[in-house]
């Protein structure tokens, strides 16, 4: 089978093929004075392929696929001839010890000759130690003598990334304890005084810091247990072999390369045999054992420094080099994983934001919806077939020649886009748009080439520039485009301006960031010179032109529809035939490897000596170039990691000013450590493959690790045509993320829910849990703001004594209670599965049929898993409050309560409630209400101001051992509506309206039975 190939904004090395466009130059015989551009206008027309109908549109000049080549560059970790920093460079030596009641402070002088591997050496560094509060200790590394005359170095300010501050916490009780040596060179230690272990130790090796480049190692135990260390597609738990590249970059989803986003923090989970005679503790380096007990301890290690970088995991250590920055290191003490995600958060990035209530409901999108009806469609479609939605997007589709804060006045015009707008709200349902992060530069030649939001910022100086001071012109969906600076004094105004005056005709819900890394479609500013030929189309096809239709199909296809597979594989083979035909062929070699040497003083920003292994090679290529300039004088090399958080702030500062009182909904691409304090993230141009579903799961996990619980993947896959089994089993699994959203690309077969009839029912049955489990969600979410506490939980995680689960990524949790096993193969009838506690006297509960599971410790249990069918299961000891599922939140919001109580092997169980408007940034009044199960009763306690008015109508208690000689809520006897299961052990008890008609928490309530 021929599996999907196209990567939105990646494919850069097609052949060109005519555009689409509805206007070109006033001059279509110009060509460009770049000599990379050579051709002109054809005068020709071209066909896209839209929902199965050919449109024909006036062709444009299109970029060719060369524009985008960069420099052949080979990575370090790859090449036979790189510099081995650790053998040639002599490290430091400290001195100057100054004492002080945080910490203290040291001059480090390097100890020998410059070795200059990467760069030039920094001669002299300030070491400063602090013990910043109970349980975070700070160890920054910093050239000693920095002025704007001799710094070839960048220091990131804080009020660009927070930096973690001294706090007035008493530490002298902090369980690190930091230690350092000077023989033979400068070395430090972290450890963990509890334990006496070593949690960071740089003994053995030397520190290298360079203005480009900065490298220091710390060894880890043998089988060590890591998480994070993202954005890239890998299990939960990296091991050895792993060069851990972070650098934003718009290339798709492949696996275990660098993506979107940027996280340079990791969780190190250790394991501990614990002696029964003694009690004494070993490490266990080894294969767990069934017969042991185990107890464990957590740490995190945060680097704040925006640069490129790359942690490389080896057998016996971790080796973190970056390209420049400084060393600016934070070590959390946990002591469980819980406890690190927490303090990273709440100290080191800040919490995530709060989201509103209807952000929870399911969302649907795709590039292709082209017209006010398409989208009104697929609307009547969900209530035809009584699927919930509550909110439609659309994709660049929507724009004007795919400008930003412009409608195309044809297929989207905004008088009937008030009317589309206005009755979804009227149906309690909303809108979200695309937003990019490049903006079209107008065409000089052609004075109706108007575009108003470019040339109010291009008059307020917020776009960046070229080392000349011109503006830096690369190119993008619209065609040859400048990018905002967002160091620039009026940037983010400008942005709050663009937005809110876009606002006034177009009410949309939320915005979502894209292009965001920041990507461009050409190395370095190809367009200063070229703007006669603007707009332009990008060097590659768009999905659905002729030569690049996507005949892909999800593993399996070709089994349930062997058919249709044939005929997609014929006609795959006959395109990429008739594509082949017409490719130029070149007789040219490979161009040698260029390896850049250091020149002492200067930095080479384009092409820096150490080449990090960036999935797309040159730091130039398919991006801004590293040479881009700031209103501070600061280049794209230093920062170009920021600009997915930068663009997230500066929308969440223009929908507070456009969308007043309420809490901005954002989705954006690239993120950088803190950016769930404005955003959530989707997991980008995935696939429709049974493997990018599998690989979601563990992308979730690490941005619930990451501080940005709002996460979720492409449902039914982005990039390749999806199929019904594979749609049918993602889109119950995407019910359990916190963002569900359906999303798929142009020239790709629809996948909205309703196309197939099997993924209707499966779809509603996901999403009735889900919507009855809102005010759980909610809760949990609410938490995740407060706390820092993680939303979706891999079980290691939940479960931190069991070293069985150190990389258990097939199944997760939904907080604490919720246990999802969803079906990740095609063609299965069933799925295998682990109850993590079990050992413990852990219970749990089928959801469907409420009843106990059998379970022992780490047996894999096979689960019938029907199509169509989700494991879902209740932990024993949790209270889960939920309201009736409906087709949006509001009618959720507005039916009545049930309680489940799940009991605990001792018969007990506790949870919570919160509840709020829903939508308000700051509350007038909230509402707590606090579940606790025990000795035959379950009592309900409520604080806050919020009034309820929704009454309680049912209690379900699970494992309810004995039948109940009586039942009574408030010492009142129930007489009916009292149902007790002697074989599954469940107690209902329903009807309870008029004994709650006040308000289901307006008082205080105890069902005993």
């Amino acid at each position: 089978m021929m599996f999907p190939q196209f990567k939105r904004a990646a494919l850069f090395a097609l052949p060109a093929v005519a555009a689409v466009s509805q206007t070109t130059s006033s001059d279509a015989t110009k060509t460009a004075d770049a000599g990379i551009i050579a051709s002109t206008y054809s005068g020709s027309t071209a066909s896209v392929l839209l929902n199965g109908t050919y449109t024909t549109f006036t062709a444009q000049y299109t970029l060719p696929a060369a524009i985008d080549y960069g420099a052949n560059l080979i990575p370090n970790v790859e090449d036979p001839q790189a510099k081995v920093a650790q053998s040639v460079c002599p490290g430091y030596k400290a001195s100057n010890v100054m004492h002080n009641q945080y910490g203290f402070s040291a001059t480090l002088n390097l100890a020998g000759p410059a070795c200059n591997v990467y760069g030039t050496d920094v001669d002299v560094l300030n070491l400063t130690v602090a013990y910043q509060s109970l349980h975070r200790l700070a160890v920054e590394i910093s050239p000693a003598h920095v002025t704007a005359e001799n710094a070839t170095w960048y220091i990131l300010p804080s009020d660009q990334v927070y930096k973690p501050e001294q706090t007035d916490e008493v530490t002298d009780d902090s369980d690190l304890q930091f230690v350092w040596s000077n023989d033979p060179s400068f070395s430090f230690a972290v450890l963990r005084k509890s334990t006496g272990d070593v949690l960071f130790s740089t003994e053995g090796t030397v520190l290298v810091y360079e203005d480009q480049f900065i490298e220091f190692v710390s060894a880890l135990p043998q089988n060590y247990n890591l998480y994070g260390l993202g954005e890239r597609l890998h299990g939960i738990r990296l091991g050895d072999n792993l060069t851990a590249t972070m650098y934003a970059a718009d290339n798709g989803n492949p696996i275990d390369r660098n993506l979107y986003g940027t996280h340079p923090f990791y969780l190190d989970t250790r394991y501990y045999e614990k002696d029964s005679m003694t009690g004494n503790l070993t490490l266990l380096t080894g294969n767990a054992s069934a017969n042991a007990s185990y107890i464990s301890y957590s740490h995190g290690v945060y680097l704040r420094n925006s640069h490129g970088q790359e942690p490389i995991l080896n057998a016996g250590n971790i080796t973190w080099r970056t390209l420049g920055g400084t060393i600016d290191l934070y070590f959390f003490d946990g002591p469980t994983p819980a406890e690190v995600t927490k303090q990273y958060q709440t100290g080191a990035i800040g919490l995530p934001a709060m989201q509103q209530y209807w952000t929870f409901g399911y969302h649907q999108c795709r590039w292709g919806y082209k017209n006010w009806t398409m989208m009104q469609d697929v609307v009547d479609n969900f209530a035809k077939f009584g699927i919930p939605l509550e909110t439609i997007w659309n994709d660049i589709d929507y724009m004007f020649q795919y400008r930003d804060f412009e409608n195309d006045p044809n297929t989207f015009p905004y008088d009937q886009g008030k009317m589309f707008i206005d009755g979804l709200h009227g149906n309690n349902q909303h809108y979200v748009t695309i937003v990019d992060s490049a903006l079209y530069i107008p065409n000089p030649d052609n004075v109706s080439d108007a575009y108003s939001v470019y040339s109010q910022g291009h008059d307020m100086d917020v776009f960046m520039k070229n080392p000349d001071g011109s503006e830096y012109i690369g190119a993008v969906w619209p065609g040859f485009t400048v990018f905002p600076d967002w160091t620039a004094e009026n940037a983010t105004q400008w942005w709050t301006e663009s937005l809110k005056e876009w606002h006034q005709k177009i009410q949309v819900d939320g915005i979502w960031i894209d292009m965001s890394e920041v990507s461009s479609f050409c190395v370095g500013s190809c367009g200063t010179g070229n703007l006669h030929l603007n707009p332009v189309h990008p060097p590659f096809q768009l999905p659905g032109e002729p030569g690049d239709v996507d005949y892909g199909y999800p593993e399996g296809f070709n089994i349930t529809n062997a058919t249709e597979a044939a005929v997609a594989s014929s006609l795959s083979a006959s395109q990429a035939s008739a594509n082949s035909a017409t490719q130029t062929s070149s007789s040219t070699t490979t161009q040698p490897y260029l390896r850049t040497t250091p020149t002492p003083g200067a930095r080479n920003v384009d092409h820096p000596p150490y080449v990090i292994n960036n999935q797309l090679g040159d730091l130039g290529v398919h991006a801004v170039a590293p040479n881009a300039t700031h209103s501070t004088g600061v280049q794209e090399y230093d920062i170009h990691n920021l600009f997915g958080i930068d663009i997230l702030n500066a929308t969440y500062i223009a929908l507070t000013e456009t969308i007043k009182a309420k809490r901005p909904f954002i989705i954006g691409r690239s993120t950088f450590a803190g950016a769930g304090r404005y955003a959530g993230h989707w997991g980008g141009d995935n696939y429709a493959t049974w493997e990018s579903m599998l690989f979601s799961i563990p992308q979730a996990l690490d941005f619930s690790l990451f501080g940005i619980p709002m996460f979720g993947a492409d449902t039914c896959g982005f990039s390749g045509n999806s199929d019904e089994e594979l749609c049918n089993r993602w889109m119950q699994m995407s019910a359990f993320f916190s963002f569900y959203r359906n999303h798929n690309t142009l020239g790709d077969n629809s996948q909205e829910p309703y196309i197939w009839s099997s993924v209707i029912d499966a779809s509603k049955r996901a999403m009735s849990i889900r919507y009855s489990l809102l005010p759980y969600i909610y809760t949990l979410f609410h938490s995740a703001h407060t706390t820092g506490s993680t939303f979706l939980r891999a079980m290691a995680w939940e479960f931190p004594n069991d070293p069985s689960l150190v990389d258990a990524n097939r199944q997760f949790m939904l907080g604490p209670s919720l246990l999802i096993t969803p079906v990740l193969l095609p063609q299965a009838t069933t799925v295998n599965g682990v109850f993590p506690g079990s050992k413990d006297g852990v219970v749990w509960y089928d959801w469907y049929n409420q009843s106990a599971v059998p379970a022992s410790y780490g047996a894999n249990v096979t689960m019938d898993a029907p199509l169509g069918h989700i494991n879902v299961h209740i932990r024993g000891g949790s209270v889960l409050p939920q309201q009736e599922a409906g087709l949006t939140t509001t009618e959720c919001r507005n039916s009545s309560w049930s309680v489940i109580a799940a009991l605990s092997a001792e018969g007990t169980a506790t949870g919570s409630l919160y509840i709020d408007d829903g939508e308000s940034i700051i509350q007038n009044s909230t509402l707590y209400v606090d579940f606790t199960a025990e000795n035959q009763r379950l009592y309900a306690s409520a604080r806050g101001l919020w009034q309820e008015k929704n009454a309680l109508a049912n209690i379900t208690v699970l494992g309810v051992q004995n039948a109940p000689k009586n039942v009574s809520l408030n010492g009142q006897a129930l007489m009916s509506g009292v149902n007790y299961n002697s074989t599954s052990k469940v107690l209902k008890v329903t009807g309870l309206q008029n004994a709650t008609s006040s308000g289901a928490w307006a008082k205080d309530w105890v069902l005993e039975w």
